[in-house]
């Protein structure tokens, strides 16, 4: 049986664009919270990293959602499974090993210390490459690669046991927390962030919501004469908390940054889960309500980067890097601060010119940028289509005028 055609969610699209600049942030001010402790504007930087520090989580909860959304309903067959193993090869784990081969390479050529000797590279790449530490960044793509490999799995739980997606929250967290835990006490796995299970619960989040997304599209929405007293509560409930965990979470790191006072890793570890799951929320939240404006000058590019923001991702660490490496000797304190600022929208904005060109100008841009470069082409026919038709039509109407 031919699945039904899926309703597409263009809100979602705002959410990574929320998300990707979330990112950009954290990465450009990640050198102000080390170099800048003794500036009066240092407890700006220290919110502006820290609260940023969603995206990630929010881009993993995303995935999920779009991935049991569009499966829910669909059995994993063999011909499926591969179909859905074969995609991701080319459009996730490609981009992901030419990437890393990149920024290993780059890495070499700023001065790392690794021996030029053919074998000795290849292992350190191949070590890396496995491990997701070619780049700072590429963590992310490593722990995707993890969830895609388990995706089967949790569907067909999901599937057979119909009461589970109910559960799958808690799930998620008693998972996450079995680990971390675990790890602390027991395990001490080096480069926890790397792994999966660190991130379990959003995962989840992502789950139930891609699998009742019919169900809770109202509840996102909220428009007038649907709101519920339980819903408006549940919302009212969930700002609380992520304000709550985002006063906390940023408290907490800026006394440890500025004061060297340090907390049991756990509380740091609960207000970050905390923050992590309601910043999905009112993310998915913040992007419905401005979806309702789709016209509107910022909606629209931010819907415009989302589409784009896999390729911002792996691309804007090249940016960031090439722009600290032209840094000014400033001493003024007013220039210092705007220099810092420069970093995200240089970086922002030659990512976004950067991936925008190559996914529509090179022949085979998917294996740098995935499944985005076969859109933006198609994107960018279309558009020229639609200009060849305003064009016909506007010297048409033209040529009336003249007769």
């Amino acid at each position: 049986m031919k699945p039904k055609t899926k309703e597409k969610i263009p809100e979602l699209q705002l959410v990574r664009a929320m998300a990707i600049l979330a990112v950009l942030m954290v990465h450009a001010t990640s050198y102000a919270t080390v170099q800048l402790t003794n500036s009066s504007l240092y407890v700006v930087y220290n919110a502006l990293n820290v609260l940023m520090k969603y995206g990630t989580p929010v881009f993993i909860a995303l995935s999920s959602m779009v991935l049991f959304y569009n499966y829910k309903d669909r059995p994993m067959g063999r011909q499926l499974l591969s179909r859905f193993y074969k995609q991701r090869l080319l459009y996730i784990l490609l981009p992901y090993v030419m990437f890393s081969l990149f920024y290993f390479i780059l890495s070499l050529m700023a001065g790392s210390s690794e021996p030029w000797n053919i074998a000795t590279l290849a292992k350190s790449f191949a070590l890396k490459l496995t491990t997701g530490k070619a780049y700072t960044h590429l963590y992310y793509i490593f722990i995707m690669m993890q969830f895609y490999l388990a995706f089967p799995f949790v569907l067909w739980l999901f599937q057979r046991c119909r009461q589970l997606p109910q559960w799958s929250i808690v799930l998620g967290l008693l998972v996450q927390w079995s680990f971390v835990i675990g790890n602390k006490f027991l395990f001490q796995v080096q480069n926890k962030g790397s792994w999966a299970l660190s991130y379990i619960a959003c995962y989840m989040l992502g789950a139930a919501l891609g699998y009742y997304y019919p169900q809770l599209k109202t509840w996102f929405l909220m428009r007038k004469g649907e709101r519920s007293v339980a819903g408006v509560l549940t919302w009212i409930a969930i700002w609380a908390l992520w304000l709550i965990s985002a006063t906390m979470h940023v408290y907490m790191w800026y006394e440890n940054r500025m004061y060297g006072i340090s907390y049991n890793s756990l509380v740091f570890e609960l207000m970050y889960n905390m923050y992590s799951l309601s910043s999905t929320l009112v993310i998915l939240q913040i992007s419905f309500l401005m979806y309702r404006r789709q016209h509107s000058f910022v909606t629209r590019k931010l819907e415009r980067l989302g589409t784009l923001s896999f390729g911002v991702y792996l691309v804007h660490p090249f940016f960031l890097l090439l722009y600290r490496q032209f840094s000014p000797h400033i001493g003024s304190p007013q220039l210092i601060h705007v220099w810092y600022a420069g970093g995200f929208f240089f970086a922002l904005l030659c990512s976004w010119l950067v991936v925008s060109i190559i996914s529509r100008f090179l022949p085979f841009a998917w294996i740098l940028f995935g499944q985005l470069a076969e859109i933006e082409k198609r994107q960018f026919k279309q558009d020229n289509r639609i200009s060849s038709t305003e064009t016909a039509l506007s010297k048409g109407d033209d040529l009336k005028q003249a007769n």
